[in-house]
């Protein structure tokens, strides 16, 4: 009965210590994410560019979807689609009109499980001063220690799709695409002074 009495309390305590232990923050790692979108040309090519990361946190309990949250900044001077030229041109005016609008932002507002590993993140987005619901289709790719950091991490994939008039860069519709193509990559882990506690 005794030994009966100590497995339940010792199931009880374990259950308390989990709970408390979620939802857990990670920091999201700029040298393992990238934001991408692409677009059409003319119908010619399908160009992509890299938004990337200034500083992202992700608050993730794989119990309780609902206690999850994503709060992104995306700085513009990091945009990059590999020419140089191009780069400037979607920061100025008729695009991102960056030196007035410097940042992509992305709030979660709220977050949803989508069954296995797949949530619905439902979130404001701002681009060019312009604030609009927008929902990422993630998939959760591991959850675990990193091999060679040591603390635990998470990686997500997610995609969405958006038309870009919406936010106010409707430069060149319909020639080049309105809708633009989002895919985001990420590995994020919790701080190591958080990890030590």
């Amino acid at each position: 009965m005794r030994a009966l009495r100590y497995l339940v309390l010792a199931g009880l305590i374990s259950t308390a210590v989990s709970v408390q232990a979620a939802p857990v923050t990670y920091k999201m790692d700029p040298g393992h994410t990238m934001v991408l979108f692409s677009w059409n040309h003319f119908g010619f090519s399908n160009p992509t560019a890299n938004l990337g990361l200034g500083n992202g946190t992700i608050v993730f309990d794989d119990k309780d979807a609902s206690k999850s949250s994503v709060d992104v900044t995306l700085p513009l001077a990091n945009l990059d689609t590999h020419v140089s030229a191009l780069d400037e041109h979607l920061k100025k005016p008729d695009f991102f009109d960056a030196d007035k609008y410097p940042t992509v932002t992305f709030k979660s507002t709220k977050v949803q499980a989508a069954g296995g590993n797949k949530y619905k993140v439902t979130g404001d987005l701002t681009v060019h001063g312009v604030t609009k619901p927008v929902t990422l289709d993630a998939t959760l790719n591991k959850s675990g220690e990193h091999p060679m950091m040591k603390t635990a991490t998470v990686g997500f994939d997610a995609t969405a799709s958006l038309k870009r008039s919406d936010f106010g860069v409707g430069a060149y519709v319909p020639n080049v695409s309105d809708e633009i193509k989002i895919h985001i990559t990420t590995e994020a882990s919790v701080p190591k002074a958080d990890a030590a506690k």
